[in-house]
């Protein structure tokens, strides 16, 4: 048997090296369209809760025509929070399809963030209006900063931005970050800045709805993060009935994200509208939601990404891993 086999591993450093945000929107693109061709496979979701407090969940797949195959193990755990650590923990291992042998162990926290990131940038592109001016976002974290820097790159037109925050208070941390991109401000009320809002994007925990329903004005599109769990919700009742609604996967979104609390909505696959199977024209009119729960496709293209230009570059850990 070899001898000589390699694990690769690449912690938070490198991965934060080799991902820049082209490559990752490209490779999220990729996902969709590999989904919606049924070149890639998306295995049953794990999404349990721990009697730790925390969340814990798998995801996988495999793209069998390219040799991909793996899964990220990843979760929530907002106790981390008070001893200073991100409460977002993700590892993904990739492996070789035809031994099982594992090829890569890889820090999965800042692919988790930047899939996400890009996936709400193609909702933006396919879903909201060209021209929107105003958005707002629900959440400070992690997650909000990236969404709404990929915002401002997809969508040229926005010049005022609005945050929300848990508390309601401002983060100065937060706004240091976009002072010289946009104009930022803090608004304490839910319900007015999403009345004023062309785009919403919501990313928090997800543990209740985040405004009402008839705050939603005509045109707005939304982009919604955080529900991936059992139990998770942003969106108030009755909004997805007044909506046009896109998915990255039909069945894992009635089970985990929006859709659960309204199963029979009907709803279009985002990857069937970047192929083209499926026209998407929208009017001026139409409310939108990308109900965006995360696909190990998405996490296994830009994790294959990473581990080449790792390779290529020569960066990362190799331990010897005979067989």
């Amino acid at each position: 048997m070899p001898s000589d086999a390699t694990l690769l591993l690449l912690d938070k450093g490198a991965v934060e090296k080799l991902l820049l945000p082209q490559d990752v929107l490209d490779a999220v693109r990729e996902a969709f369209q590999l989904h919606s061709q049924r070149e890639g496979r998306v295995f049953p979701v794990i999404r349990e809760a721990l009697s730790s407090g925390g969340i814990f969940g798998i995801k996988s797949g495999d793209v069998q025509s390219q040799g991909l195959l793996g899964f990220k193990a990843a979760g929530f755990w907002p106790s981390n929070r008070s001893v200073g650590g991100e409460p977002h923990q993700a590892t993904i291992l990739l492996f070789d399809p035809a031994t099982g042998r594992p090829l890569c162990v890889i820090d999965g926290n800042a692919i988790t963030t930047g899939r996400t990131a890009a996936a709400g940038g193609l909702g933006l592109e396919l879903l909201a209006r060209s021209n929107s001016r105003r958005a707002c976002v629900f959440g400070s974290g992690a997650q909000a900063q990236a969404q709404l820097m990929t915002a401002l790159r997809m969508v040229p037109a926005l010049k005022e931005l609005r945050y929300l925050t848990w508390n309601r208070q401002p983060d100065s941390r937060f706004e240091r970050h976009f002072a010289d991109l946009c104009e930022l401000s803090h608004a304490r009320d839910a319900n007015e800045a999403v009345s004023g809002s062309d785009i919403v994007i919501t990313a928090t925990p997800g543990s209740a709805a985040l405004f009402d329903a008839a705050a939603v004005q005509a045109g707005t599109h939304i982009n919604c993060v955080g529900a991936d769990t059992r139990g998770k919700r942003e969106l108030p009742e009755g909004l997805l009935a007044r909506a046009r609604v896109v998915v990255d996967d039909r069945e894992q979104a009635r089970q985990i994200g929006e859709c659960q609390w309204a199963p029979d909505t009907p709803c279009e696959e985002i990857g069937d509208l970047l192929t083209g199977k499926l026209a998407f024209a929208r009017s001026a009119s139409d409310i939108t939601v990308f109900d965006m729960t995360g696909l190990a496709l998405q996490d296994l293209t830009v994790a294959r990404l990473v581990h080449q230009k790792a390779r290529d570059n020569g960066l990362g850990t190799s331990l010897a891993w005979p067989w």
